[in-house]
């Protein structure tokens, strides 16, 4: 697996960060609870926690279409 040994990450840990930042926004935990501290590995998880909050927009508009459908 291709490891950066001088930056302390690695794409595993870049995976990981990610899906840990898309779970806390997905629970709703601020941004600024970021458990890491590497800027590489801090842009993973930030982006992860980006990204569950425009699929929770997305959803939310499909959900309001939806019901402006039906009434």
């Amino acid at each position: 697996m291709a490891r950066e040994g001088k930056l302390g990450w690695d794409v595993e840990a870049l995976n990981k960060a990610y899906r840990q930042g898309y779970m806390a926004a997905s629970m709703s935990m601020g941004k600024a609870r970021c458990p890491y501290r590497g800027e590489v590995v801090v842009a993973a998880w930030e982006a992860g926690w980006d990204d569950a909050g425009e699929a929770a927009q997305e959803q939310r508009a499909m959900d309001d279409d939806l019901f402006s459908r039906i009434a």
